[in-house]
């Protein structure tokens, strides 16, 4: 186990150098200049000069990224170009709302679309899987910014049961603060417990959280039921429901224990869609997490950014799918022994 973990480890890293040298050289590609945005319209050549010696854009681009590498290994991400302040503090500051959205949206992701695929391969061709599975059709179809619109437009506009965009209501920061520990406002809140906060962070993800359970739940739940039709088939299953075992647990200690390989890796991937759909999310909610960060940060040419914001994403996604790995061990004992 340990030298599997090794590898893996060293695997993530030359994955990470992959994914950082490709954004470096992309983020020099790019059209427009840094140097415009940090001096402003019609500089002089030579304050363009100094700029330029200043973010190091005067190397080569080799020798740029070797830089870049070297000040990464120390904990220095660089300073952003937009807002004058550390990447890495900028990042430490969001990464909270990005993962407190994320984890969230997850965790109801499979615990909704577990449960509908089993019921849909019980009930295969029936009304239920019928309704289960035009409806996970359409949540994949549908955009994300058009389905997170159309919920502000329902939930805000007509309704009004929900608010628009943001993390907590405005007089909530004067009239009930709390400290930020872990950056997950439902954990900060409850730890203070301060319940007008908690309440306020609940609406508040409310909307965001639903659009991402929407357009990622289908895959969940189409995955879980393919593989329990298939599993259904079996002989083992078969002999199960003659023998008269009761069939919740023919269905969800036998069947769908089988079916947890798969499904694992199936989250796996889905959770590194959620980071990647977040960030459009993030961008029409308001959400003050990675994703406006970001989308700022590339519409500015601001590659330090960027890249520290990428870096963080990235290994995220290899470190949730290290953890998945691993759990095929508890899962499936035979692995083991291997």
């Amino acid at each position: 186990m340990a030298k599997y973990i090794a590898q893996r480890l060293m695997m993530m890293l030359l994955i990470l150098f992959g994914v950082l040298t490709i954004t470096f050289v992309l983020s020099r590609l790019l059209p427009g200049s840094p140097v415009e945005m940090m001096l402003g319209h019609h500089p002089t050549q030579e304050q363009i000069e100094e700029a330029r010696a200043e973010l190091g854009l005067d190397l080569p681009l080799p020798l740029q990224f070797t830089r870049y590498i070297s000040d990464l290994v120390q904990g220095d991400l660089g300073k952003s170009l937009r807002t004058g302040r550390p990447v890495l503090e900028e990042v430490t500051k969001r990464i909270g709302a990005t993962f407190e959205l994320t984890f969230i949206a997850m965790f109801w992701v499979v615990v909704l679309g577990v449960p509908i695929g089993v019921v849909s391969a019980v009930r295969q061709n029936s009304a239920v899987d019928n309704v289960a599975r035009a409806g996970s059709i359409a949540g994949v179809a549908f955009p994300v910014f058009m389905l997170a619109m159309a919920l502000q437009f329902i939930f805000y506009g007509q309704l009004n049961w929900l608010p628009l965009q943001g993390r907590l209501d405005a007089e909530i920061l004067l009239d009930h603060p709390f400290e930020r520990i872990t950056g997950f406002y439902l954990i900060d809140t409850l730890l203070a417990g301060n319940i007008e906060a908690l309440w306020s962070a609940l609406r508040h993800l409310t909307l965001p959280v639903l659009t991402l359970v929407i357009v990622t739940l289908a895959t969940v739940t189409r995955i879980t039921r393919n593989m329990m039709i298939e599993v259904l088939s079996e002989e083992y299953i078969r002999t199960s429901f003659a023998y008269g075992v009761p069939k919740v647990r023919i269905y969800f200690q036998y069947a769908l224990k089988a079916t947890l390989i798969p499904l694992l890796t199936v989250v796996g991937l889905t959770f590194g869609y959620l980071l990647g759909g977040a960030v459009v999310v993030e961008f029409v909610f308001d959400w003050p997490g990675l994703g406006g960060f970001v989308v700022f940060s590339i519409a500015q040419n601001d590659f330090p950014a960027v890249m520290g914001a990428t870096l963080v994403l990235a290994g995220t996604y290899l470190t949730i799918n290290l953890i998945v790995d691993l759990l095929y061990y508890v899962v499936d004992p035979r692995l083991r022994v291997q």
